[in-house]
């Protein structure tokens, strides 16, 4: 069978993948394939901000993925929700628009990533960015050129969320105004990939200009097999569509941005892996790379509710009533509770005084509420809000493994949580700040009960114990195919180059060193942003 030839493949429409297939696209010298195993993100609840809580839980738009039972969390198996659809998880997430700190990238470095310090990537994120907020006289400007909109949505917040910056005050937090800003530490109102009340993706912000291009051409429902070697000659994927095995060769490179689970589980069913795990599994060595689907990190917070005395965004989506008046001011005015994510107040902050940076990200909600059987969101009838606490740089590494041969088998997720006594210790400080703004004069004014556990009634064994029992991930798997010095400690060069395979790279939150402080859409993004720049310079 002739295999159809482009000059780049790309595996994946997600958070990295939109991206690489506008830079690679914009000149009109490549031919770009664009693959993905979901479907359209022309969806209503993917674009509405507020419609997070039903896209987790929406088996058509998520891989669907658990963990191996996780023994430091009391052997729990947990969901890891995985977007599977044009946009990738940057289509189902909270939609919070985190830089994260300048240690972070320094630490990259570090690590062996050569050139992605923060001087490099700080100037990668402006020219991606468009920074949509009020100025000093509060008339809303927009500030930059890039197609990445980051807004301040703080005037549309729920009035409850103030009191979530006054609680941070009472305990001597600082208070910022803007988390993305150079010094990065304090409590402050989110910023927001949302642009005029619609949810901002990569698939927004990159791929739709780029779509209308002939020389990029996108297939979604296609399920990537493996990839074979060419020697000279490009390499091979074979992929799975409309019920029909395909071949596409790459002149030039397979650039693989699947994902920090379905990257190393491509990349090991292809024979690029540790040797006795592929033999193990059936599948042929090809090339044997220890690191592959090692490292993995994520970050875990633990949240806790309260009943409260005062209005939250119970009370304004609660009812059919509020729903309704919600529903008819975001249609026609894009504003109002549907507008806003739920992600509404947080920010870096130190666990301790004598800590030497801030190493916990809070995350403080105007809502209370409990998950259905199905994974969603089900508001309570009282009003309540919700406070979050995740240590920032955790030092466990778990592992992405295939089960068996078959493409279509879910990988085994060893999260290996709480491995290390420094990530115990870390959730036990974050575990009492979170009960020191719990106790916050501000907050207690307001507050009518805990929803039990009571966080303000913990010792630390207990606050361990609950840190156990319910922690849980917040979505940032990464490093399951880091940059590093070289085959011995990674998977990729500081070009995301696969060591020893010519002509395959890996463009995704798994080629991260180390788990940034917070949220890694933006960082996935601003690599792939970068990842485009190396891919042209290497081709002339």
């Amino acid at each position: 069978m002739q295999a159809d030839e482009f000059d780049y493949v790309i595996v994946g429409a997600g958070s990295a993948g939109c991206v690489l297939a506008d830079r690679l696209t914009r000149d009109g010298r490549h031919r770009v394939l664009l693959l993905e195993s979901g479907g359209s993100d022309a969806r209503l609840w993917i674009k509405v901000p507020i419609g997070y809580a039903f896209n987790v839980g929406n088996p058509a738009l998520n891989w669907g993925y658990r963990t191996q039972p996780d023994a430091e969390l009391d052997g729990r198996v947990t969901p890891w929700p995985r977007g599977r659809v044009i946009g990738g998880s940057g289509s189902i997430n909270a939609m919070a628009y985190v830089r994260g700190l300048p240690c972070d990238f320094d630490d990259w470095a570090a690590a062996g990533a050569t050139g992605w310090g923060w001087d490099t990537v700080r100037s990668v994120y402006d020219r991606m960015e468009t920074r949509h907020a009020p100025d000093a006289t509060g008339r809303r400007t927009a500030q930059g050129s890039g197609p990445v909109w980051v807004s301040d949505l703080s005037e549309q917040m729920n009035p409850f969320s103030r009191t979530f910056l006054e609680a941070a005050r009472d305990i001597d937090l600082p208070l910022s105004d803007d988390m993305n800003a150079e010094a990065g530490e304090g409590v402050t109102y989110y910023r927001s990939n949302v642009r005029r009340g619609r949810r901002w993706s990569s698939a927004d912000a990159f791929l739709r200009t780029a779509k209308g291009r002939p020389n990029l051409k996108v297939i979604t429902g296609a399920e990537a097999q493996r990839i074979e070697r060419l020697n000279g000659q490009g390499n091979l994927l074979y992929y799975r569509h409309g019920g029909r095995d395909r071949t596409v060769r790459a002149r030039r490179e397979i650039l693989v941005s699947a994902g920090a689970i379905n990257t190393p589980k491509l990349l090991q069913l292809s024979g690029i892996g540790p040797a006795a795990l592929l033999r193990s599994r059936g599948v042929p060595v090809v090339r044997d790379l220890p690191q592959v689907g090692c490292g993995l990190q994520d970050h875990l917070a633990v949240s806790y509710q309260f009943h409260a005395t005062r209005p939250t965004l119970n009370a304004a989506l609660g009812s059919m009533t509020g729903r309704l008046r919600a529903g008819l001011d975001y249609v026609l005015r894009r504003r109002g509770p549907l507008a806003v994510p739920v992600n509404q107040v947080g920010g870096f902050v130190r666990s301790a005084p004598d800590r030497a940076g801030p190493d916990v990200q809070l995350f403080c909600n105007p809502a209370s509420y409990e998950m259905s059987p199905a994974g969603r969101p089900v508001l309570d009838r009282e009003q309540g809000y919700l406070i979050s606490a995740q240590p920032c740089r955790p030092t466990s590494r778990g592992a992405v493994r295939i089960a068996s041969p078959d493409p279509g088998d879910a990988p085994l997720i060893e999260a290996n949580s709480l491995a290390t006594e420094g990530d115990r210790d870390a959730a036990l400080r974050a575990s009492r700040l979170l009960q020191r703004l719990a106790m916050a004069p501000s907050l207690r004014a307001v507050t009518r009960a805990a929803k039990l556990p009571d966080l303000t009634c913990l010792d630390d064994d207990g606050l361990m114990a609950a840190f156990r029992a319910r922690a849980s991930t917040v979505y940032h798997a990464s490093c399951t195919c880091r940059m590093g010095h070289g085959p011995e400690d990674s998977v990729l060069d500081a070009r995301l180059q696969v060591h020893g395979v010519p002509g395959l790279r890996v463009v995704d939150a798994s080629a991260f060193p180390n788990v940034t402080s917070g949220n890694t859409n933006a960082p996935t993004m601003m690599l792939a942003m970068r990842a485009a720049d190396l891919i042209l310079q290497d081709a002339g």
